[in-house]
């Protein structure tokens, strides 16, 4: 594991898309996944680094709380790709300085997972925090658990989708990550007053 100044905090979320698993889309509060994400990076930047796997729908918000916040913070974010999708990177990737791409495997899946375990695997985290997704965020939420045992598990079940399923899944039962929007203050108790 590499040496930290910092704490860090994985971000595993997505947008989910129609077209794609109703189980997900569903039950997704976009507007709630939006606000969720805005209000972690405003939250724990600079204090944290912020680690996640650049799904295209959440690397451009982070990329513009960054951007309004004028805040220069490249040493604390550290975005993680996998080559299979090099050719479809969003263009906010270029934004960033720390993009850590993992080979490709030439398939999808295995790709993502040796993204996933080399990025699971090159930090010590503080909280896994899981917002709206798809099954990627499934898959995410159960490698993260098993390869960062003591990091605090945060499934923001108000946004719905997959955060949702895995909130019921796990019997979390803690009614703020359920039913509490002001994202801002549910992160400052859960991250920062810890």
């Amino acid at each position: 594991m590499a040496k930290e100044e910092l704490k860090n905090i994985f971000l595993s979320a997505s947008v989910p898309l129609s077209e794609r698993d109703p189980i997900y889309f569903d039950t997704a509060d976009i507007i709630a996944i939006r606000d969720a994400v805005v209000s972690l990076v405003t939250t724990i930047l600079p204090s944290y680094r912020l680690v996640w796997g650049g799904h295209p729908s959440i690397t451009p918000i982070i990329n513009y709380v960054i951007e309004k916040l004028g805040l220069n913070v490249q040493k604390h974010v550290i975005l993680y790709q996998t080559k299979y999708f090099e050719h479809v990177y969003p263009e906010d990737n270029n934004r960033f300085d720390n993009v850590i791409q993992t080979e490709s495997t030439g398939e999808r899946e295995s790709s993502l997972l040796l993204m996933r375990e080399t990025m699971f695997n090159s930090y010590t985290y503080s909280a896994g925090i899981f917002i709206g997704g798809m099954d990627g965020v499934d898959k995410e939420f159960q490698l993260f658990r098993n390869l960062q045992p003591s990091a605090e598990l945060i499934p923001i079940a108000s946004t719905g989708a997959a955060a949702k399923k895995i909130y019921d899944e796990m019997d979390f039962n803690n009614q703020r990550l359920q039913n509490d929007y002001a994202y801002s203050s549910l992160f400052t108790e859960y991250l920062i007053n810890q």
